[in-house]
């Protein structure tokens, strides 16, 4: 009987032993939330995880929840070097990007933009093989398929030549990849250098999973660089044409910007592997009048520079505003500066794919886009296969292109780079490329019930973690 009542008494200190350690860990996530000013919407997200699943939510807060890196961990913080002799400050943008301490507006002789995917794929092997010296690439997604073997085989013959061959690949973006490892030996074995960004199952409290790298950056022999949105697959490259091949904007920068890119790289490639690269310049070549601005965002810079650019852009836009992007999840903030910015007379245009890759991204954009368009925004909805581009159009005095969505996740989580570009002709080309993809657009969202609408509206919830 003892036993009985003593194995009672055990049961109970141990649920009551549960329960209370429960409530100390929720009362330390919430002093932290607190301490590191988190916003009312993230706190309120985690706080109804935590009553929905306690334990679990309080689990992943401790490996996820964290936005900035800490302490003995913390990768090194991004600071660009000046390029530039004179005050040639093109507009209100890089003059505030400026102030942020982000490098001056550089001159560069050239920027391409691609948006046909096989041109993308034709040029990436072409650079890749005609590279003198060193190819460095940093890709979010890098799969193992048709195209991707392509272009493994190429670095594997220009590593065997003796290039400088390194390769950074974000281990959760490239999960199959990082699980089976094997596939990139012939690479390694060849005198390349592979590395992947945070793996996945070393420390992954040291490594907050959250916290992606995202960026695409792809250099060759300091003299170039390819940027953009597409990353290493056959969704997005490959030697024919494709209907089911997703649309994306790729770019090419000769110039003064290239530095900067490989700033962004060796911060990034000294963190993955502890090795520190030197920047090797060439002979110096015409310099150019393209001004381009590069812009890393994410835990390694010590503020949300640019959310904050973007959010001042957006009031100071007098004509037009043009977003281009596959995830259109922004904060309460970014909303109202476009509500604004509709009712003072700047013509707003939202193009993003009628179904995103993403059935949980669809549920949680659909509430915002509802929102814009009551108030009046033009929202196209893109017909064709999933349109993966980023851009973003400011009136006819700057263009943002890069990685970065217009969602939470880019803003304020993952690792992204963007560049601000300060010319007219090439502010027209993507102006002109929007247009064709609205008249492949669907104009408007559909009605739908009053409970989905409710639902859409919950699922904002979820959108600081989106």
């Amino acid at each position: 009987m003892n036993k009985v009542i003593n194995g009672i008494n055990a049961d109970i200190f141990f649920y009551h032993a549960l329960v209370v350690f429960g409530a100390l860990l929720i009362i330390v996530v919430l002093l932290h939330m607190l301490y590191n000013r988190r916003t009312p919407n993230s706190i309120t997200a985690w706080l109804l995880s935590i009553i929905l699943i306690p334990y679990i939510s309080i689990f992943l807060y401790f490996i996820i929840g964290s936005r900035k890196r800490e302490h003995r961990y913390k990768k090194e913080t991004l600071s660009l070097k000046n390029q530039t002799t004179d005050d040639n400050i093109q507009n209100s943008i890089d003059k505030m990007l400026r102030n942020y301490g982000i490098a001056d507006a550089a001159k560069n002789s050239e920027l391409k933009l691609f948006f046909d995917a096989t041109q993308t794929y034709n040029e990436l092997l072409s650079f890749i093989n005609s590279a003198k010296k060193s190819i460095f690439i940093s890709a979010y997604i890098f799969k193992y398929d048709k195209v991707t073997k392509e272009i493994l085989n190429a670095l594997v013959k220009k590593a065997k030549e003796g290039l400088e061959v390194k390769i950074l690949i974000d281990s959760l973006g490239s999960f199959p990849l990082y699980l089976f490892r094997y596939r990139l030996k012939t690479l390694m074995q060849s005198g390349a250098k592979v590395e992947f960004f945070m793996p996945v199952f070393e420390m992954p409290f040291r490594n907050y999973i959250n916290l992606r790298n995202h960026r695409k950056i792809y250099i060759f022999d300091n003299e170039k660089v390819l940027s953009g949105g597409a990353n290493l697959s056959q969704e997005y490259l490959g030697a024919k044409s494709d209907k089911n091949r997703w649309q994306d904007i790729m770019f090419l920068i000769r110039g003064q910007s290239v530095e900067h890119y490989f700033e962004v790289f060796a911060s990034d490639w000294l963190y993955a592997s502890g090795e520190k690269l030197e920047y090797a310049k060439e002979e110096l070549k015409s310099e150019g009048e393209i001004y381009l601005q590069v812009v890393p965002s994410g835990p390694d810079m010590d503020k949300d520079v640019l959310y904050e650019v973007l959010l001042s852009a957006i009031y100071s836009a007098k004509e037009k505003i043009y977003i281009i992007t596959p995830y259109f999840i922004p904060n309460d903030a970014l909303i109202q500066a476009l509500i604004i910015a509709h009712h003072k007379g700047v013509n707003i245009k939202l193009i993003t794919p009628r179904e995103a890759n993403h059935t949980i991204v669809n549920l949680v954009r659909s509430s915002y886009m509802r929102e814009l368009e009551e108030a009046g925004i033009k929202i196209y909805l893109y017909d064709g296969a999933m349109l993966h581009a980023k851009a973003i159009i400011f009136d006819d005095e700057s263009l943002v292109l890069g990685s970065v969505n217009f969602d939470n996740r880019s803003l304020f989580l993952n690792y992204e780079v963007a560049t601000f570009v300060y010319s007219k002709k090439i502010i027209k080309e993507v102006e002109l490329w929007a247009q064709k993809l609205i008249e492949n657009s669907s104009f408007g969202t559909k009605n739908v019930s009053a409970p989905k609408r409710i639902f859409e509206n919950l699922m904002r919830i979820l959108a600081p973690q989106l």
